[in-house]
């Protein structure tokens, strides 16, 4: 991948988003809509996967048939409502390795702290999707990619359900070489730190918390 913010234009994707947004949405629905979703960004996310062939034969002939090659990729939750977002796409790649970072946000500073970080061997030789349904100041998915890099992690992608634009700068500036997939880029965050029109808390929504 080579651009830096790719949001995914679809119908599907734009259409369960607004469901998400809908304050009306209950906690069941939107645990479904957002592993959904998730499983429909992977698609993009994954679109440069290396590839080889095969010799497979068919019911009528043999041939070289396409298929993933190296290691598989290893996929690194932002705790807790990176989860979400995990499900859909373990659905696609069921062979992946999983990890988790425990990051949350301090209120008044906005700064991430961080209380958790495990993830899978061999970070430099795997493709690394860190996936937060959020990207709002960009502070916790910025200390995550550090703590990958420091991990060994070089090819690392970014999986979120909505952007905001100061996220989005914020990763540019710390991370350029770390491309974003999101279902939506949307207009500023508010004086508490919420991306606005957004859908409020991701993490309040789909555990019922809030």
């Amino acid at each position: 991948m080579t651009r830096h913010l790719t949001v995914v234009d679809h119908p599907l994707v734009a259409h369960k988003l607004t469901e998400m947004r809908d304050r009306g949405t209950p906690t069941q629905a939107f645990r479904r809509l957002l592993r959904e979703i998730g499983l429909l960004l992977t698609y993009e996310i994954t679109r440069t996967l290396p590839m080889s062939t095969r010799r497979v034969e068919t019911p009528l002939r043999e041939m070289d048939a396409p298929v993933l090659t190296g290691r598989d990729p290893a996929l690194v939750s932002i705790l807790r409502a990176g989860n979400g977002l995990l499900d859909g796409v373990l659905d696609i790649i069921p062979s992946a390795r999983v990890g988790f970072v425990g990051l949350y946000r301090d209120e008044e500073t906005l700064e991430p702290v961080r209380y958790y970080f495990k993830v899978p061997e061999n970070l430099d030789d795997r493709l690394v999707i860190a996936v937060d349904p959020m990207l709002a100041t960009g502070n916790s998915a910025a200390a995550a990619v550090d703590l990958l890099k420091e991990a060994g992690a070089s090819d690392i992608r970014f999986l979120c359900l909505l952007a905001a634009p100061e996220g989005v700068g914020r990763m540019k500036d710390a991370h350029p070489d770390v491309p974003i997939v999101t279902a939506a880029l949307d207009e500023h965050l508010d004086g508490n730190g919420y991306i606005v029109p957004g859908l409020g808390d991701a993490g309040d929504r789909m555990f019922g918390t809030k």
